[in-house]
């Protein structure tokens, strides 16, 4: 019995050996197969995704499907589609994002003067201009967008700006798109021709970019913008407060010299 066993220990090891290199081989295959498809998706992702000039100072790694991408873009807009656009390659498991956003160093009061005015005009010739009444804010070159756009394409439009917009880090949007209803637009409509056919008020009308702004919600209005007298603020909101179907008129109106960045 002790003779069998030492005559099958040989051949045991052999088929033990046997495994071993095989499962090492596999491993080694399945390593290099690893290799080969980070490699690809890598090309694909620099061919396919960062193709465009402005993510020329783009860099990408991928392991194990994890795209890494560094390097510096110009503005803010760059980044987020650098991003979009490597996500959408077929086999990138997830993104590590480290790219800077280098261009101009811009002071934070000089950043929102320029975006506020940017903001204001951008959607002048669409007719939604007077419905839009959103605020800006910058620290340390972070964007942040509140107040309340008239649909989601004038929200997304003001992002956009702020986005493109050189010497802007990053872009926090808390922007409130006000409810989709026909009421409201009756009331929207007929408060703009109340406030503005007021013979004392349809000054504000002359500079497209910026009219008394009119946002509402469920039949409550609100007012913003900047007039020239406490008359006239007081007017707009008389003006707005006789429309049917109005419940409530919050007029936040600033008279000019308030300072406010509520746009």
């Amino acid at each position: 019995m002790s003779t069998t066993n030492h005559k099958l220990t040989p051949v045991l090891m052999a088929v033990l050996m046997l495994g071993g290199t095989s499962a090492v081989s596999a491993h080694s295959a399945a390593f290099a197969q690893g290799s080969n498809d980070d490699n690809s998706l890598k090309a694909e992702v620099v061919n396919k995704a960062l193709n465009k000039s402005q993510f020329k100072d783009v860099q990408v790694t991928v392991a194990s499907g994890v795209a890494k991408l560094t390097g510096t873009v110009d503005v803010f807009d760059a980044k987020v589609e650098a991003y979009k656009r490597v996500h959408r390659i077929k086999g990138i498991k997830a993104i590590d994002d480290e790219i800077q956003v280098a261009g101009p160093e811009v002071s934070d009061a000089e950043l929102q003067n320029k975006l506020i005015k940017a903001i204001e005009y951008d959607r002048v010739g669409y007719g939604t201009t007077p419905f839009n009444a959103i605020a800006v804010q910058v620290q340390n070159g972070v964007v942040t967008l509140g107040g309340h756009a008239y649909g989601p394409v004038d929200a997304d439009s003001a992002v956009s700006v702020a986005a493109n917009m050189k010497g802007v880090k990053d872009v926090v949007n808390e922007i409130q798109v006000d409810p989709v209803s026909p009421m409201d637009d009756r009331v929207r409509f007929a408060v703009f021709r109340s406030v503005y056919g007021f013979p004392s008020l349809n000054k504000y009308a002359i500079d497209p970019g910026k009219p008394i702004r009119i946002s509402v919600q469920n039949g409550n209005v609100t007012l913003y913008g900047a007039v020239d007298s406490q008359a006239d603020k007081d007017a707009a909101g008389i003006r707005a407060n006789s429309v049917p179907g109005v419940f409530k008129v919050t007029n936040d109106l600033q008279v000019a010299g308030s300072g406010s960045q509520q746009k």
